[in-house]
């Protein structure tokens, strides 16, 4: 091994002075299910506090973490212990929230929670909250859990950014919040959210066609893993279709695949029934 070798301060001042801040980043939610919607509409909560400003009243959030469940594997070798992973684990997320006047941020954390466990006052068979009979139902995961919720850490030039997806996440308990008659202070509120796992990179239909997602510097070519599944918009606030129905698949610009490689042509003419005749597709739409 070689002896180490000196460096001058102005050989090691670029990559020192160039490190990432903590106070650069986006809470966003997303992709909650309708029923839950509904829910959280009826009780003072837009589409817009629930998409944009929710996120924005997020005062502390973290970088999701993993570790792998090990196991020691004995006898194949003499004297060896082996260990293998058989688990992926994905760590519990706290994040804090500043109460807003109208108190939408605390209403959101306790009504999302109260819904999920709100299966016993729906139905032929409700009942009043109020009685003193009254019981927990929960709620099939599929009506409290979302899959659209994201965290983006970036910097102050808004180009460099590294994003986290969090796939059924749900809030497993909101913690007590204290008031007091001493100082007066911004009221918080803090949240756990548990998930199911967490996609590291942009996800969209659109990056999975493109090659660019999972944090790809380079674009890929061809068939991306099931990239087939995302030749649609539907279901996905990443893409939108045109809005004259022309193309119901992006897939159907190009050629008749709905796989990745769809998307990665030179040269193409796109037949479609809807036009008159066969044509060299309009060159706004051609790939750069």
């Amino acid at each position: 091994m070689p002896r180490p070798f000196p460096k001058k301060i102005s050989q090691i001042k670029p990559l020192i002075s160039n490190v990432a801040l903590t106070s650069n980043y986006l809470m966003q939610f997303g992709g909650f299910p309708p029923s839950l919607m509904i829910y959280l509409k009826q009780r003072g909560m837009d589409t817009r506090f629930l998409g944009e400003e929710i996120g924005l009243l997020c005062s502390r959030a973290s970088l999701p973490g993993s570790s792998f469940a090990t196991a020691d594997i004995v006898g194949n070798f003499q004297g060896v212990t082996e260990r293998m992973i058989h688990t992926r684990q994905f760590v519990q997320m706290d994040l804090d929230f500043y109460v807003d006047n109208e108190y939408r941020a605390l209403k959101f954390l306790e009504h999302w929670m109260e819904f999920a466990s709100s299966g016993s006052t729906t139905g032929s068979d409700a009942v009043d909250p109020a009685q003193r009979g009254y019981y927990y139902r929960m709620r099939y995961p599929d009506e409290y859990k979302c899959d659209y919720t994201k965290v983006v850490k970036f910097e102050k030039d808004y180009r460099r950014y590294v994003e986290y997806r969090f796939i059924g996440l749900f809030p497993i308990s909101l913690n007590a919040t204290t008031v007091s008659y001493e100082g007066s202070q911004i009221l918080k509120a803090t949240a756990s959210f548990n998930y199911e796992r967490y996609i590291a990179g942009q996800s969209y239909s659109i990056n999975y066609a493109t090659g660019t997602d999972s944090n790809k510097e380079t674009p890929t070519k061809g068939n991306s893993g099931n990239a087939s599944k995302f030749g649609g918009t539907k279901l996905d606030n990443g893409v939108t279709s045109p809005n004259d129905t022309t193309f119901t698949k992006f897939s159907g610009l190009y050629n008749s695949s709905t796989s990745a490689s769809a998307f990665s042509i030179q040269e193409s003419s796109v037949l479609n029934s809807q036009f008159f005749s066969p044509s060299v597709f309009d060159s706004s739409f051609k790939k750069i």
